[in-house]
């Protein structure tokens, strides 16, 4: 498969069981990523500071969410040296959806008597941006739900197992006078299938939490706990791999990143949890937003 550039005249190669068909159309390239790029991102302006931000922001929800799958809405109230009133940020993870939806909602007043101002953000993020997170779980399910459809992917656990003993080596030994600490840590293979596009991919997750003692009443619920962020974060890291091809006619190509993990065998996951092969980056208890994270510095033409 060629380099596909969302938004852009790409040619590519869709490999069925039948043929190989060459293909020219337009594709847009949706990633299981939080998106950062500006032209992903429009900036509503003008918005009357006669309405709540709660009514603003179920508005521009309603009304931007037809052009296609949104990540983000934010309402903000203006600065103090504008005049009263509020702007909107909506952020997609399609460019080419941002556009249409720039190109149709400007100077209209949609939910207000007023024309609105809507415009693609330009601000220029320097060439060394970090790469973009991994969506939550919960993003991830509804952008999975929004292009194929609740039965158009499912989910499979390979394996969850307690790798809690794993660190006996490294175990402080107790302080005098002090509960032990103990330290409850899950690791989990979930594979992701999507039946109507033969494809399928493994993603590795792991939850881990040190407490002070071991307490039946205290160790019991947190282990159910940690099984459920392991789960979780499989599951974001096999929808990582996950590509979303979406074709300029409304139809939705699916393609996974193979990678050696997904090959492994079903009743042989001890290649693949290991202590040592662990991305830390991903040990963290709960399931947190990343909206906070996003630069929200930026910049339109007026």
């Amino acid at each position: 498969m060629q380099h596909c550039v969302a938004g852009q005249k790409v040619s590519f190669y869709l490999v069925t069981v039948a043929s190989i068909t060459a293909m020219d159309i337009e594709v847009d390239i949706i990633e299981f990523r939080v998106p950062t790029e500006n032209n992903k991102t429009l900036f509503v302006w003008d918005i009357q500071a006669a309405f709540s931000e709660a009514f603003i922001y179920e508005s521009v929800w309603n009304i931007f969410c037809q052009f296609g799958a949104l990540y983000l809405v934010k309402v903000c109230p203006n600065a103090g040296v504008a005049k009263p009133g509020f702007y909107a940020l909506v952020k997609y993870f399609s460019a080419a959806q941002a556009s249409k939806a720039q190109r149709v909602t400007h100077g209209r007043g949609l939910f207000q008597s007023s024309p609105l101002k809507v415009q693609l953000s330009t601000k220029q993020y320097p060439h060394f941006f970090p790469k973009a997170k991994p969506l939550s779980h919960s993003k991830c399910q509804d952008l999975a739900n929004h292009y194929l459809g609740f039965n158009g992917w499912s989910t499979r656990i390979i394996t969850l197992k307690d790798i809690s003993n794993c660190d006996d080596a490294n175990r402080l030994s107790p302080v005098p006078g002090h509960l032990e600490e103990v330290t409850l840590k899950y690791g989990c293979i979930i594979e992701v299938t999507f039946p109507h596009h033969a494809q399928s991919c493994r993603g590795v997750g792991v939850a881990e939490e040190t407490m002070r003692g071991n307490a039946p009443d205290v160790v019991v619920p947190k282990r159910g706990k940690l099984q459920k962020w392991a789960r979780d974060k499989a599951v974001v890291n096999a929808f990582e791999k996950v590509l979303l091809m979406v074709l300029g006619n409304g139809k939705v190509l699916v393609e996974c990143r193979m990678e050696r993990d997904d090959v492994l065998q079903d009743h042989d996951p001890e290649g693949v949890i290991k202590v040592n092969d662990i991305h830390w980056s991903l040990v963290g208890p709960g399931n947190q937003e990343e909206d906070e994270d996003i630069p929200w510095d930026l910049s339109v033409n007026m």
